[in-house]
């Protein structure tokens, strides 16, 4: 079987956590970021999406690709996942709302894999804007290992 990981970051903490799932899959795992040239969907038996998600809505590439392709998508073995600061909790209303029902309804694993919130790569509206949200000026990182695990064990 073949995988593929697509995903959409803007500091590079998703594309952190698709690599970490790859290592978990423990099989032959492509991964691409949707910026770049796509391979055919259809020498992939799974396909895993993922995105990070800024003030409540995930990145527009995966929205853009999951759309696109939504078809395709369908016939697949599917996964998707999310990056993002919010709570565990609030995090699973936010997975619902960025992707396609359709997809939600029919995907094999679903999951949050946490969230980076750096204020050394942030310009300075994002930095004010994130010290309101967080209520914190310290940067802060945390990878949802145990939540990558399970979301692998899904997918296999």
């Amino acid at each position: 079987m073949s995988t593929l990981i697509v995903y959409a970051t803007k500091y590079g903490f998703t594309k952190t956590c698709a690599e970490i799932l790859a290592k978990k899959l423990e099989e032959n795992v492509d991964i691409y970021d949707l910026n770049s040239n796509l391979p055919d969907l259809k020498k992939y038996d799974k396909v895993i999406i993922g995105g990070s998600i800024y003030a409540g809505k995930i990145r527009k590439p995966v929205m853009r690709f999951c759309t696109d392709n939504l078809n395709t998508l369908k016939e697949k073995k599917l996964g998707l996942f999310i990056c993002g600061m919010a709570k565990e909790e609030d995090a699973q209303k936010q997975l619902e709302s960025s992707f396609p029902q359709d997809l939600l309804a029919v995907c094999a694993a679903k999951g949050f894999f946490g969230g980076e919130c750096n204020y050394e790569k942030m310009n300075f509206l994002e930095k004010f804007i994130m010290k309101k949200i967080t209520g914190s000026k310290q940067s802060q990182s945390k990878v949802a290992e145990d939540n990558i695990t399970r979301f692998a064990g899904m997918m296999r």
